[in-house]
């Protein structure tokens, strides 16, 4: 019997023994995301659990978009309901929801030691463990590498070089006679995801990350101007404009159809697009994104998701105990191997089993450890707003409504007036 096996028939018979004695059985509700299998997989790791302890387990799902389940969320925390006992959180929301959070250092017994101490830290705020890491994630970049071959293209160094190959090969593909075949598709809604893209192209052109460490607004520069500029000429282009509506999801819908040669996303997509019934199936590449030219850097934004636990909860032990189970060793090696969930424990990348599903998790070890973190910890509960003023500035710059020169102008001396005091 292996030790994983060992433990769950462990937990299974002590679970047994403490309902006989009479201990009631408690129904913990969790929100999870359900971008591609998202949901599947919480619901198989949460009844894993549920099996185990005897409890029971709620998953209720919840909008794809980032910024409109913050929303929900602080709407939830501030009216004090009991209606959900875990969150998943992103990467840049402890600041903001701290306050509404269990310290859950108090339940782990050390477990977030195994995780990456960058993310510990992350979900600490002020010496309080807020929240554990399940998965982290960096942007990548998908590409099709039987059409790279057919049209002797190289898979792309920069984001110049990206746009010229993604022209050529579009070209091809519609004069073959696929006429809904694009270049290059990504996150363009004015929605956090537009923050992930437009940070990537501003911070691989060497153009900071649009507040520094000190708190100082930085994004007004040549270097971000070249890089929205460049960006905006890409739709009508290698992009179609309804990418200006496009979330991770719309996003692989065209790319994992096959009418798309490049794609940005997240790792997730991997094992959507090796699915028995893609399209294209053992013909995608994963490499780390494009840097902003010759003198840029490869950047992908920091994402991924955390669990924590609500102070409204009526079941914190339970609902601490469910989290603990859901971001083991164990469970994120699942996630992995199955849905291609990039750990937070640094030993599963080592792992043969996991790098055997998803080869590039080891290739790009350092692009998913050193992403480029959004400025949330400096601008602290004001981050939200950070972010809105800056995807849609984005956004006025990509449809067409503002140069790059007089958004990027307009935009600091937004977050100007809004840092002035102090974040």
């Amino acid at each position: 019997m292996s030790r994983f096996n060992r433990n769950l028939w462990m937990a299974g018979s002590l679970a047994a023994f403490a309902f006989a004695g009479g201990v009631q059985a408690k129904t913990i509700t969790i929100s999870c995301g359900a971008v591609g299998a998202e949901k599947q997989l919480c619901e198989e790791g949460t009844q894993a659990w549920a099996d185990q302890t005897g409890h029971e387990v709620k998953v209720v799902s919840t909008p794809n978009s980032a910024t409109e389940r913050l929303s929900l969320y602080q709407q939830l925390l501030a009216a004090q309901s009991e209606d959900v006992d875990i969150f998943q959180i992103d990467v840049v929301w402890p600041g903001m929801l701290a306050q509404h959070l269990v310290d859950l250092s108090e339940y782990t017994s050390g477990a977030e030691d195994a995780h990456f101490e960058s993310l510990v830290q992350n979900n600490t705020v002020d010496g309080r463990l807020v929240a554990m890491p399940w998965f982290t994630d960096a942007g990548v970049l998908y590409y099709r590498k039987d059409l790279l071959e057919k049209y002797d293209q190289q898979v792309p160094e920069t984001w110049q070089q990206l746009t010229d190959s993604a022209r050529v090969v579009m070209a091809g593909e519609r004069e073959a006679g696929n006429d809904r075949f694009w270049g290059f598709v990504w996150q363009g809604r004015a929605y956090e995801g537009l923050t992930c893209n437009a940070l990537e192209w501003v911070a691989s052109h060497n153009g900071g990350t649009v507040v520094d460490a000190e708190g100082n607004v930085t994004i007004n520069n040549p270097q971000a101007r070249e890089a929205l500029a460049l960006a905006s000429t890409w739709i009508d282009d290698i992009s179609p404009r309804s990418v200006l509506n496009y979330t991770e999801e719309e996003a692989r819908g065209v790319f994992q159809s096959g009418n798309a040669l490049y794609m940005r996303n997240w790792p997730y997509a991997w094992s959507l697009a090796q699915s028995d019934d893609s399209p294209v199936k053992d013909k995608v590449g994963v490499v780390a994104l494009p840097r902003g030219g010759e003198q840029g850097t490869h950047a992908g934004t920091l994402g991924g998701w955390q669990l924590a636990v609500s102070r409204y909860s009526a079941n914190k032990d339970e609902a601490a105990d469910l989290v603990r189970f859901l971001t083991s060793y164990e469970e994120q090696k699942r996630r992995a191997i199955q849905g291609s969930y990039n750990p937070t424990i640094p030993g599963l990348y080592e792992d043969e089993e996991v790098l055997t599903a998803v080869p590039f998790f080891g290739e790009l070890f350092e692009t998913f450890k050193n992403g480029v973190p959004r400025p949330s910890s400096v601008t602290g509960e004001s981050y939200g707003r950070v972010s809105n003023a800056f995807f849609n500035a984005t956004h006025q710059v990509l449809s067409g409504e503002a140069e790059p020169e007089q958004a990027l102008n307009g935009l600091e001396r937004q977050l100007q007036r809004l840092g002035r005091r102090g974040w």
